[in-house]
C-alpha cells in the first residue's frame, strides 16, 4: 500500500567525505590500530548468506585468506546453493511493491543513515576488514571504504532528487490546452543482479546501492575476495534501514549463482564491475535467454583497462614521475584505472632525467604487509594473481622487454609482486596491450617528433579506453592530444595521474572493451535502473472528434 506523500522534500547540501590522514600520533591512527586489532583476535568469523534478512547457513563453506598472510583466515563463509538462489529471488519479488512505493523521502533517509555509518560507526571497522581481506594500505582503505563509499551513498541521494525533478518543461497550448503532463521514473520490473568485485569495497556498496535506491530489489553476489568486509557492509545497509528481502547477499560460486539468476524470467538487469572476458559471455548468455525474459534486461558493465600516461616534451618531469608512481602501483596496481602503460618522449626520459627519477622512487617503494603503516606496496589479492602477474613479466623477458627494476615475487608468507617497471622497443608488446593487474608498468620511449604518431599508437594499441593522462605545459598539446585521443579513454586527466576519480567531480567509466560508460558516481547511472512513465491528464474534454483542419 502506498504511503501518503504530504510534502516535498529537499535533500540537504552534499558534500564530498573529508579525509583523514592516518599520520603518526593522530586518533584516526589509534582507531584504526585499535579495530585491527580487535579483528585479528576475534577472527576467523563466519558469514552466512542473508536472505529475507535471516542468515542461512549452506554448510558448502569455503575461506577468505589474509593475502599478506595466506595461512590465516579472515573468514569463511557459506555458499549460496540453488534452493538459496531460488528463495532469495522469490523474497526479493515479494519485497518489491512495499519498497518501490516506500515515499522517495524515505528511501532517500535510509541511504544517507548508510553514507553517516559508513563514515562514523563503521568506518574503522570497514577499513580494519578491507585492509586484512583485500591488502589495501591504510590511506587506500581510506579512500575506499570511508570516503569513497559515503560518498557513493549521499551523492546517489542527491542525484535521484535531481532525476525525479526532471519533468516536461511545457504543455501544450491551443486545441489541448488544460492538459498537464508528468514523468514517473518507476523500477525496472523485476529484480536486478550485482555482482561486485574485490578491489573496492565501495563498489560493493554502489553496485546493488544504485538500483535500490530507485526503487529496485537487488541480488548481490559479492567477490569471495572481498566477503568480509561486503557482509560488513550488508549489516551497515542493514542497521540504516534497508528492510528485509531488499538487498539478498548471497555469496556464492560466480558461474552458478550468476546462471541461476539471468535465467530466470524477472531478471531486469546486470550491474557489474569484473573482467572484460566475464561481461561479454554474460552478455551472450542474457542474450540467449532473451525469449524468456518479461522485458529487456539492462546490462551495465564497468570491466578492464589498460590505461596509460603520455608524457610530452614540455612536461614536468618532476610530476610526471610521481604521478607516474602513483598511478602504477598504488593498491598493488589492482585498479582497473591502474597505470600500465607509459608513454615518453626521448629528450624527458634521456636528457630530461624521467627515466633515471623514475627508478630512483620506485627503488624507494616499501613492500610488504599493510598493518606496518610505512609499507606503500602490499600484498596481491591471491596465488592466481600473483602467478598470472609473474607470468606476464615473464612474457616480456620472453619478447626482449628489459626489466629496469622489480621483476620478482615471493609468496611464501603473502603474495608480493615487486614494483616493476619494463622497458619495450616494441609498443604492442605482450605488456603494453593485455591487462595485467598488478604492479608492472611498461615503457615505451618515442622521439619527440613522432609525437602524432605515438598518440595514434595509444589508441590503436589496446582493446580498452577507461583511463589516461596527458603530461605537457603547452595548452596546445593538451587540446590537440585530447582531441586526437577522443574515443582512447572515457576519464582523461591533464598532469594528473590516472587514478583516483572521486564521485561527484569525475563521473568514472569508459568504453569499448572498458564496459557500457554509464558513469559511476553522476547521476547518468541511475537511468539505467528505472524505466520512465508519461502521464497525461486531461481536465476539460473534447467536444467533438474532428480536427481544425476538416472544416469548410
Amino acid at each position: 500500500m502506498t504511503s501518503a506523500q504530504l510534502g516535498i522534500f529537499k535533500v540537504p547540501d552534499i558534500d564530498n567525505e573529508p579525509m583523514r590522514s592516518y599520520g603518526p600520533g593522530s586518533p584516526e591512527r589509534k582507531g584504526l590500530e585499535e579495530a585491527l586489532a580487535q579483528m585479528e583476535e576475534d577472527m576467523p568469523f563466519e558469514v552466512p548468506c542473508i536472505v529475507n534478512g535471516k542468515p542461512i547457513k549452506s554448510g558448502n563453506v569455503f575461506q577468505q585468506k589474509i593475502p599478506f598472510d595466506h595461512a590465516r583466515d579472515l573468514c569463511y563463509y557459506h555458499e549460496a546453493n540453488q534452493k538459496i538462489i531460488t528463495d532469495a529471488i522469490d523474497g526479493a519479488l515479494a519485497a518489491k511493491e512495499e519498497w518501490e512505493t516506500l515515499p522517495w523521502n524515505d528511501r532517500a533517509a535510509i541511504f544517507l543513515k548508510a553514507a553517516e555509518l559508513a563514515s562514523g560507526k563503521y568506518r574503522y571497522k570497514l577499513m580494519a576488514a578491507t585492509i586484512l581481506g583485500q591488502g589495501k594500505n591504510a590511506w587506500q582503505a581510506e579512500i575506499d571504504a570511508a570516503a569513497e563509499l559515503s560518498d557513493f551513498f549521499r551523492f546517489g541521494v542527491k542525484f535521484v532528487e535531481e532525476l525525479y525533478s526532471q519533468q516536461p518543461p511545457k504543455n501544450s497550448p491551443g486545441a489541448w490546452k488544460n492538459v498537464f503532463s508528468r514523468v514517473e521514473y518507476r523500477a525496472l520490473e523485476g529484480f536486478v543482479l550485482a555482482v561486485s568485485p574485490f578491489n573496492f569495497t565501495a563498489i560493493g556498496g554502489n553496485l546493488p546501492g544504485v538500483p535500490a535506491l530507485v526503487g529496485n530489489v537487488v541480488l548481490w553476489k559479492p567477490s569471495p575476495a572481498a566477503t568480509y568486509s561486503n557482509y560488513i557492509l550488508y549489516q551497515l545497509l542493514e542497521e540504516a534501514g534497508v528492510p528485509p528481502g531488499v538487498i539478498q547477499f548471497v555469496p556464492g560460486p560466480p558461474a552458478e549463482v550468476v546462471a541461476q539468476a539471468i535465467s530466470h524470467p524477472l531478471f531486469a538487469g546486470l550491474h557489474f564491475t569484473g573482467s572484460t572476458a566475464i561481461f561479454k559471455k554474460l552478455w551472450k548468455d542474457i542474450a540467449q535467454n532473451l525469449d524468456i525474459y518479461k522485458g529487456y534486461p539492462r546490462i551495465v558493465g564497468e570491466t578492464g583497462g589498460k590505461n596509460f600516461h603520455v608524457v610530452h616534451s614540455s612536461a614536468d618531469v618532476e610530476n610526471a614521475v610521481f604521478q607516474t608512481v602513483r598511478a602504477a602501483f598504488e593498491y598493488q596496481g589492482q585498479k582497473c584505472s591502474a597505470l600500465s602503460r607509459l608513454y615518453v618522449s626521448s629528450s624527458v626520459w634521456n636528457a630530461g632525467g624521467f627515466k633515471e627519477k623514475l627508478l630512483e622512487q620506485v627503488a624507494r617503494i616499501k613492500v610488504g604487509s599493510p598493518l606496518k603503516f610505512d609499507n606503500f606496496v602490499g600484498p596481491v589479492i591471491h596465488k592466481a594473481s600473483f602467478d598470472k602477474i609473474l607470468g606476464y613479466i615473464e612474457k616480456a623477458k620472453a619478447a626482449d622487454g628489459e626489466i629496469l627494476i622489480g621483476g620478482t615475487g615471493d609468496d611464501s608468507v603473502g603474495y608480493f609482486v615487486q614494483p616493476t617497471v619494463i622497458l619495450t622497443k616494441d609498443p604492442k608488446s605482450v605488456t603494453m596491450v593485455e591487462e595485467v593487474f598488478g604492479p608492472v608498468l611498461t615503457v615505451y620511449v618515442f622521439e619527440d617528433s613522432d609525437y602524432n604518431s605515438t598518440l595514434d599508437l595509444v589508441d590503436s594499441t589496446s582493446q580498452y579506453a577507461l583511463t589516461g593522462s596527458i603530461f605537457a605545459s603547452n595548452r596546445k598539446v593538451l587540446v590537440d592530444s585530447t582531441n586526437r585521443l577522443r574515443n582512447a579513454a572515457g576519464n582523461v586527466y591533464y598532469n594528473e595521474k590516472c587514478t583516483g576519480a572521486v564521485v561527484g567531480q569525475q563521473p568514472f567509466g569508459g568504453a569499448r572493451g572498458s564496459g557500457t560508460n554509464d558513469k559511476a558516481g553522476s547521476i547518468s547511472i541511475f537511468y539505467r535502473f528505472v524505466s520512465a512513465r508519461s502521464i497525461k491528464e486531461g481536465f476539460v474534454g473534447l467536444k467533438e472528434y474532428e480536427y481544425p483542419s476538416n472544416l469548410m
